[in-house]
């Protein structure tokens, strides 16, 4: 799960914490609203519209859409009429499986990527992933019986995680799993993923100025509809607090219209087993959390590629992630290291507060 820019996004911004909150700025105004039903975090939009009747519209149609796919990408729950990542996990190494064409879309943009992602990202390490998410659940209950998953159950796992034994069908929308103890988990890309959808549903909508946050996963649409150039985005140090906008609890703020940042980071989904704090982000490699950086935010236009990229990058050593993310035309990023000294591309640095951008 990519996090931490969310609320403060919405603070940098004097978001109204209600739905529908207005402000005027000329010919149009300001709206805000916030979701908590989708993906099991925190939603906000923002957008610029010509009255409430039209924001309202529009952002009931964005939360339909969060919906449906939050469904789709549910690796824990079923729901009635539909093919989900959990039906997937429980039923397509019996038979193919008809699924969705977002849900298809989903599968075929992580397979395709994988290859390029030096090893990092792979949605079929589910049931390595699931053993750590049981374990840090059963920690957080009961944090003085915290335990790590026993290596060798995680390597009995990591043996049924070839992406290879996921057959994709795009012709007859069916998916299959060559292995019955494969498991799929699209946690890396999933919020990052329907957040573009959605952003493109707004984008072609009447209220094309927006900016949506979804648990971490940032998407602005056209420059701020009041005289700003750009949006604003706090990015949270590690220790920060979520809800300051102080400069001593950001990294940086980057101001950037029609692009996406995603962060990855080490610092609120994580347990603590004899004093060590075990985060989230395991690296197929070791199958243990990756330890190379506090936290890596991806900037480039795509939300979906940039939840991939941000958690790529953050089980990559800094050169190899470096030159990674400098292979890629159109993706920048900001590394926070272990001593929260901060590096990132030149780029992101165009972006930067720091380095003398602003609105």
């Amino acid at each position: 799960m990519k996090r931490l820019i969310s609320l403060l996004l919405s603070l940098l911004l004097v978001v109204g914490a209600a739905s529908g909150c207005a402000e005027t700025n000329g010919a149009k105004e300001r709206f805000s609203i916030l979701y908590f039903d989708t993906f099991d975090t925190l939603i906000s939009l923002i957008g610029y519209a010509d009255d409430q009747e039209t924001f309202n519209r529009i952002a009931e149609e964005a939360h339909q859409t969060f919906l449906k796919l939050h469904r789709l990408f549910d690796a824990y729950n079923e729901y009635e009429g539909i093919a989900n990542i959990c039906t997937l996990n429980r039923t397509a190494a019996q038979a193919p499986v008809q699924v969705d064409p977002e849900l298809m879309d989903l599968l075929v943009l992580c397979k395709e990527q994988q290859p390029g992602l030096h090893g990092t990202v792979n949605i079929a390490m589910g049931s390595v992933l699931l053993l750590w998410h049981d374990y840090r659940e059963a920690g957080l209950d009961d944090p003085a019986a915290a335990q790590l998953p026993p290596m060798e159950a995680l390597q009995a796992a990591a043996a049924h995680t070839n992406m290879d034994d996921v057959v994709l069908d795009t012709q007859n929308m069916t998916v299959f799993f060559a292995d019955p103890e494969l498991k799929l988990d699209v946690g890396a890309v999933a919020k990052g993923f329907a957040t573009e959808r959605v952003a493109r549903q707004l984008e072609a909508s009447d209220m094309p100025s927006f900016i949506i946050s979804a648990g971490g996963n940032v998407r602005a649409g056209a420059a701020p509809a009041d005289g700003r150039a750009a949006w604003g985005i706090g990015i949270q140090r590690p220790e920060g607090s979520t809800l300051s906008t102080s400069e001593d609890d950001l990294v940086e703020i980057v101001y950037l219209n029609d692009m996406s940042v995603v962060t990855s980071g080490d610092y609120q989904r994580y347990y603590t087993v004899d004093g060590v704090r075990y985060h989230h982000l395991i690296d197929p490699t070791t199958l243990m959390p990756a330890t190379y950086y506090r936290s890596v935010s991806i900037l480039t236009r795509d939300s979906g590629m940039a939840d991939l990229l941000s958690t790529a990058a953050f089980l990559l050593p800094y050169e190899e992630s470096r030159a990674l993310v400098e292979s890629l035309e159109g993706v920048e990023a900001i590394w926070v290291m272990p001593d929260e000294s901060v590096r990132m591309t030149d780029g992101a640095a165009a972006v930067a507060a720091s380095q003398g951008a602003g609105q």
